[in-house]
């Protein structure tokens, strides 16, 4: 049934990982990565303030920058290309920790970003729990963001 009110459940955003380090612009390269359970966005922006005089005190403020990093954590599942990747850059480092991730959103808009993946969470836990996987990817450069056909 199609979506009548404009909310959605948040399992509709999908994302997908370059397993070569690539930058995403070959298909097959992209693969989604499995039990993935929950994610977060945090875009952070850099504002510079000044106080001219002609303001008599009241600062004024541009943004100058941004970044984006997306917390992503779920379970480890050992054989899935995209989990599979993810876990082999826990201790790497350099451009070898170095991707693109392509972030579909429910309304057809994309954001493909170039960054940094940071295993956050690698295997531990309780002997009867479901062994952990998560990361941080911080962006590397501005993203493309293309938004949904109208």
């Amino acid at each position: 049934m199609a979506n009548t009110t404009g909310v959605y459940p948040v399992y509709d955003n999908q994302f997908k990982i370059d397993k070569t380090g690539g930058d995403g612009s070959t298909e097959s390269n992209l693969v989604t990565i499995a039990d993935m359970e929950s994610f977060s966005v945090s875009i952070d922006g850099n504002i510079e303030e000044w106080k001219p005089f002609d303001q008599q005190g009241w600062t004024r403020r541009l943004l100058t920058g941004k970044s984006i990093t997306i917390s992503i954590s779920g379970k480890r599942n050992v054989g899935d290309a995209g989990n599979d990747y993810i876990e082999s850059l826990a201790l790497k480092t350099g451009a070898a920790a170095t991707t693109t991730l392509v972030w579909n959103f429910p309304s057809g808009a994309k954001l493909v970003i170039k960054g940094v993946v940071s295993v956050t969470e690698w295997g531990g836990g309780d002997s009867t729990a479901v062994a952990p996987l998560a990361f941080d990817f911080a962006s590397d450069g501005k993203p493309e963001f293309t938004e949904a056909a109208a």
